[in-house]
């Protein structure tokens, strides 16, 4: 289900992507900066929710895949993958949603990731939103500045 979503919001992406190259074609709508900004707006937004529910995904299933059954104790993802000396003195997890994150510590009281591409999710995830609401924000400037330049024309 978690793959099926971020495929579904990066299907999203992709649609809204070819709005925003639709506008370099003749026959754009007006005013184009705006629908542009819109656009582009709409498709760094869903990018940022393909990105982040695939981090989503893996942590709900982290999460699932500890306590399930036999050997499943300390978490799998902070055992699977690892050497020996990595685990060793494994006492528990911490998880978390925002920032996206799965982290196994050991007795000592020191941490380290069950999956380093946490990081570049969170990154790519925010950076998108970001651009998303600039984007969005941008859109709302021009289309007021073009207001008041029709006032004061008038």
């Amino acid at each position: 289900m978690g793959f099926g979503v971020s495929v579904a919001c990066a299907v999203g992406a992709l649609v809204a992507g070819a709005g925003v190259v639709a506008m370099a074609f003749p026959g754009r709508p007006e005013p184009w900066p705006v629908h542009l900004l819109r656009r582009a707006a709409v498709t760094a937004a869903w990018a940022a929710a393909a990105v982040y529910s695939l981090g989503l995904f893996a942590v709900l299933m982290s999460e699932q895949a500890f306590g399930d059954g036999a050997n499943s104790v300390p978490a799998p993802a902070c055992r699977d993958d690892f050497d020996p000396a990595t685990i060793q003195g494994l006492s528990h997890h911490r998880s978390s949603y925002l920032p996206l994150r799965f982290d196994c510590v050991r007795e000592d009281g020191s941490v380290y990731s069950s999956d380093p591409d946490y990081g570049w999710m969170n990154g790519a995830s925010a950076s998108l939103a970001l651009a998303a609401a600039l984007f969005a924000i941008g859109a709302g400037y021009a289309t007021e500045l073009r207001a008041r330049r029709a006032v004061a024309a008038s």
